[in-house]
């Protein structure tokens, strides 16, 4: 522990201080930045949730039968809106994106990963994904879950037309 910091079993990190000539260590918290987007979006009697490789709110009124990945309509914000904050912590190398969806009193989570090409250009919906492919709807990547995998719960209460919140944290 000689001229630097260190940082032990706990997390805190011990930071060496001189005061009135000895020696004292201080000790604070090393924390990681953290940075949260809300979604909130509404079900469709059209959402089947059957995709495998993705999942997608929109910000459209409409769903037809095809769209098996979409999760929920009238989607708000867009990711052109995100804050700028969200959106520089989720195009670092070392992101690590969690999407915690809410409906009718279930919840669920999905782990990914962001990506130094992920633009949040796109003004009408968003996209997660299991793949390593990015696009401007693209949101997340790597993603350990798809349409197919949210909870039957969840899909049926959304095929009922009930809102539904989608909080994406991003820290790195």
């Amino acid at each position: 522990m000689h001229g630097g910091e260190y940082i032990n079993g706990l997390g805190y990190r011990d930071v060496p201080s001189v005061s009135f000539g000895s020696l004292k260590w201080i000790t604070t918290f090393d924390r990681a930045m953290s940075e949260r987007q809300r979604v909130r979006a509404t079900g469709h009697e059209n959402v089947t949730a059957e995709h495998a490789s993705t999942l997608e709110f929109t910000s459209d009124d409409w769903l037809t039968p095809a769209g098996d990945c979409i999760l929920g309509v009238e989607a708000v914000p867009v990711p052109a809106a995100f804050a700028d904050g969200f959106v520089e912590a989720c195009q670092s190398t070392d992101a690590t994106i969690t999407a915690t969806i809410r409906a009718a009193g279930s919840r669920q989570r999905i782990k990914g990963r962001g990506d130094p090409e992920l633009t949040f250009e796109d003004d009408r919906s968003m996209v997660v994904r299991t793949s390593e492919y990015v696009d401007d709807r693209t949101v997340m990547v790597g993603a350990d879950t798809a349409a197919a995998g949210i909870d039957r719960d969840i899909v049926d209460a959304l095929a009922r037309g009930e809102s539904l919140e989608c909080v994406f944290e991003v820290e790195r």
